[in-house]
């Protein structure tokens, strides 16, 4: 019996692209990648620096500069007030595994992280999992607390529907530093990879995505009930992966990955 396969020609056209596309692997990436680390590693030892210093440190161009770090998500760091901070008692402590290894193909490194959202007295807390190749949103998980409970939920979610990845990225929170996490990830077999302590940018990926998310989310405070505010979150993330297009993707998460498995 005849199988049916689509041609080169055939792929391409279906998805709007010339055919070379299917056979290019951009150089460009792996530099940015390069690019990346070499800022994060600046940024360690200077956490204040924008896209002018960097320039400066580095001797490139702003335009280069900003556009690496808008496709990262890199941001320096800006103190506000001078809020008092608990020191986070680490149970264990992982090596950040992103200064080495750039993704390489879906599911190869997924990151993690959560945000909080105002609503009528209440914080809302969002975890994600996502995608590092792909800008996929894999796990979502919503709750009136935050806690390893919110991050479990998220993980357990891309896991049940995806194959498991090679690498989990995350930052030091204790929601994060879970046992019941990490040992999730442990029995799994996957490599736990973290952020420099006060290194944020380090994570900057989901940082990213989250201000692009409360954007297309909008004010909660317009919802009445709670179940409308988490109706339109999970809406807000399947129009990310589904229709809105990614800056550095050009095409939205899913079908980015749809090509990827169709030209594989």
């Amino acid at each position: 019996m005849q199988k049916n396969i689509m041609s080169k020609t055939t792929l391409a056209q279906s998805l709007g692209i010339a055919r070379a596309t299917l056979y290019y692997h951009s150089r460009m990436e792996q530099k940015d990648w390069e690019l990346k680390c070499r800022m994060e590693a600046l940024l360690r030892e200077h956490p204040a620096y924008g896209s002018r210093s960097i320039r400066d440190a580095f001797g490139i161009g702003r335009q280069r500069a900003r556009r690496v770090m808008r496709k990262y998500g890199i941001k320096p760091y800006r103190r506000r007030g001078r809020k008092h901070k608990k020191i986070k008692r680490i149970s264990e402590h992982y090596p950040n595994l992103l200064k080495t290894t750039m993704p390489a193909y879906p599911h190869h490194i997924w990151v993690a992280d959560f945000t909080e959202l105002w609503w009528k007295h209440h914080w809302i807390y969002v975890a994600t999992v996502m995608d590092l190749y792909t800008r996929e949103i894999l796990g979502v998980a919503v709750s009136l607390r935050k806690g390893a409970q919110l991050t479990v939920q998220a993980l357990g979610n891309a896991l049940m529907h995806y194959p498991h990845p090679t690498m989990f990225h995350s930052d030091n929170g204790r929601e994060y530093d879970a046992h019941a996490l990490v040992g999730i990830l442990n029995q799994c077999g996957i490599q736990i990879s973290r952020i420099h302590p006060g290194c944020p940018w380090e994570n900057g990926y989901q940082e990213s995505f989250y201000g692009k998310f409360k954007i297309d989310l909008g004010d909660p405070a317009r919802f009445r009930l709670l179940g409308e505010l988490v109706a339109e979150i999970y809406k807000t993330i399947w129009t990310y992966n589904n229709t809105r297009i990614h800056s550095a993707l050009k095409m939205p998460p899913k079908v980015f990955a749809r090509q990827y498995q169709l030209a594989a």
